[in-house]
């Protein structure tokens, strides 16, 4: 056995089906993540990058959606103390767009996602886009103690 080899502890990347059950499971693995990360699930941290991922993922599955292709889920902690998101959909052809309509019933999702957010933006990549979201992550609980990352 190589000791050398390991698996990052600040990344995690994982392809899910475009469906809506592949978009909860993106949330699910966000909460773990984070938990295992030193941010517990009752955590502002931790439900706003749920929220987060939830928004992205749900656009992935519902407009950036090509039959047969899955999603990309990627959680990396940065310098900075950093979350990053990415949620990255084979569909590259619809920009994304806010809701035009005030009474209609769907277009909110990028609105939240600029709201809870640091910094997010759309990157275009060989096949479909990805996009991206930051949020600061504040200190990890070490049990009662809370301490910087």
């Amino acid at each position: 056995m190589n000791a050398e080899i390991s698996t990052p502890t600040d990344e995690l990347t994982q392809r899910l089906s475009a469906t809506p059950r592949g978009a909860r499971l993106a949330r699910r693995l966000t909460a773990t993540q984070l938990a295992a990360w030193g941010h517990p699930h009752d955590t502002e941290v931790n439900d706003t990058a749920q929220h987060l991922v939830a928004e992205l993922a749900a656009n992935a599955v519902t407009h950036g959606r090509v039959p047969g292709r899955d999603f990309e889920l990627r959680l990396l902690r940065l310098p900075e103390n950093t979350l990053r998101i990415e949620v990255s959909d084979p569909r590259g052809d619809r920009r994304l767009r806010y809701v035009n309509d005030e009474d209609g019933e769907h277009g909110r999702g990028l609105i939240l996602v600029t709201l809870l957010a640091d910094t997010w933006g759309v990157m275009e990549r060989d096949v479909g886009k990805m996009v991206w979201a930051e949020i600061g992550l504040g200190c990890v609980t070490d049990g009662r103690i809370c301490r910087p990352d």
